[in-house]
């Protein structure tokens, strides 16, 4: 029985898509590896079966072999490999440490994380840094290219980007390939929309850095958000 016949709360992947991954049972998260079950079983039923002979017990599903999957009807060797390789993944993930996060402090930390990325450039870029309450970097990301004015860089984009990746402030950066580290009237206009928008989402905008190939004009040092 294929799990697009089951009713809508029971489709793990239809779930997983609507209430996210959180919201899904053991064996609804096991069903989504198994695929399928088979005529007597639906893969969800199949998945509480399996779990429940090891006493719903990941550390003892994974010390199973995939002769023993194998035994319940409608795991084959394939399916059993696919269970087994996802429990190992779990297991080696648990076992990374989680990466230390970059911390910004000011605008020098800023020049010195974009400056590899836009300071050799012939054509303009915009590039966003998306940071936690601590200012650690969570992402950072280039926006548009060739060019900046109030047509190419896309506000929404960048806030998108910023409610996905649960950011609470962003600096903003562009270079300027002519070497010259004055602002033009664009550059200002866009700051100041980029940090009213962030006020209405309470995301606020820590800084707008213009990085040339040896230098850097910083918007909040010169009192310009």
């Amino acid at each position: 029985m294929s799990i697009k016949f089951l009713a809508e709360d029971d489709r793990p992947r239809e779930k997983f898509l609507l209430k996210g991954k959180n919201a899904l049972s053991d064996a609804e998260l096991l069903a989504i590896i198994i695929k399928m079950g088979h005529q007597e079983e639906s893969a969800v039923e199949l998945a509480r079966r399996i779990l429940k002979s090891v006493d719903h017990n990941w550390h003892e599903l994974a010390k199973l072999s995939v002769k023993d999957l194998s035994k319940f009807k409608g795991i084959g060797p394939v399916k059993a490999i696919e269970i087994l390789t996802a429990l190992e993944i779990g297991s080696r993930r648990a076992a990374q440490e989680v990466p230390n996060k970059i911390q910004v402090t000011n605008s020098e930390d800023t020049y010195r994380i974009l400056h590899p990325f836009m300071g050799d450039l012939q054509t303009e870029e915009f590039w966003a840094i998306f940071l936690n309450q601590s200012n650690k970097i969570l992402l950072k990301s280039r926006l548009t290219s060739g060019g900046i004015n109030q047509s190419v860089v896309d506000i929404r984009i960048l806030f998108k980007t910023a409610l996905e990746n649960f950011a609470t402030g962003i600096i903003v950066a562009h270079n300027h390939p002519s070497g010259n580290l004055k602002p033009s009237q664009d550059d200002l206009n866009i700051t100041k929309q980029i940090s009213q928008a962030g006020k209405v989402l309470n995301i606020k905008l820590l800084d707008h850095l213009i990085i040339t190939q040896n230098s850097w004009f910083s918007f909040a040092e010169e009192g310009l958000l």
